[in-house]
């Protein structure tokens, strides 16, 4: 499943997958809130991702704690834990859906 909005055989709108899950160095994901509908290979893609990159960043003596990937509708934010990481899914807010 791609981690975009789809539509129901009924044309109503599904919500994007929001939670959290957690990493070890390897990327193997430790603990997780997302829901099921998001497969576990597409948790571990990430989670591998998100530790090569700061693993890359360490190598090179760079401080570097937090990672955020903004798509159009999805955001992806994670933060470094001993060599693992957390990692939290959420929808963005549309800017028209943001109140002042």
């Amino acid at each position: 499943m791609d981690l975009v909005n789809k539509q129901t055989s009924a044309g109503e709108l599904q919500r994007l997958p929001t939670g959290a899950f957690t990493v070890d160095a390897q990327g193997r994901v430790v603990s997780s809130t997302v829901p099921q509908v998001v497969p576990a290979a597409l948790m571990r893609d990430i989670g591998q991702c998100v530790v090569a990159v700061f693993q890359g960043a360490r190598k090179v003596n760079m401080t570097f704690s937090e990672l955020v990937a903004q798509y159009a509708t999805f955001k992806i934010t994670a933060r470094e834990m001993r060599g693992g990481a957390i990692i939290f899914l959420s929808p963005k807010t549309p800017k028209w859906a943001s109140r002042s």
